[in-house]
């Protein structure tokens, strides 16, 4: 998954706004507690990333 998409499904899952404060500032235990950022930073594959945020939050179906 290329990154852009992977910010617009997350734009379009929390807002726009709020995409960028999730990810900044919600630790989850799917990205071995890190954030989004600290993830991605880490060298995790967006895909991986994306899929934790979606068995964390329950993102629809549609928004996989």
């Amino acid at each position: 998954m290329r990154l852009t998409i992977f910010w617009e499904r997350m734009a379009e899952h929390f807002g726009a706004a709020y995409a960028d404060s999730f990810a900044r500032d919600h630790v989850m235990t799917e990205l071995g507690g890190r954030t989004v950022y600290q993830a991605l930073e880490a060298g995790w594959e967006t895909k991986d990333v994306w899929r934790a945020v979606c068995s964390a939050m329950d993102v629809p179906a549609h928004l996989r």
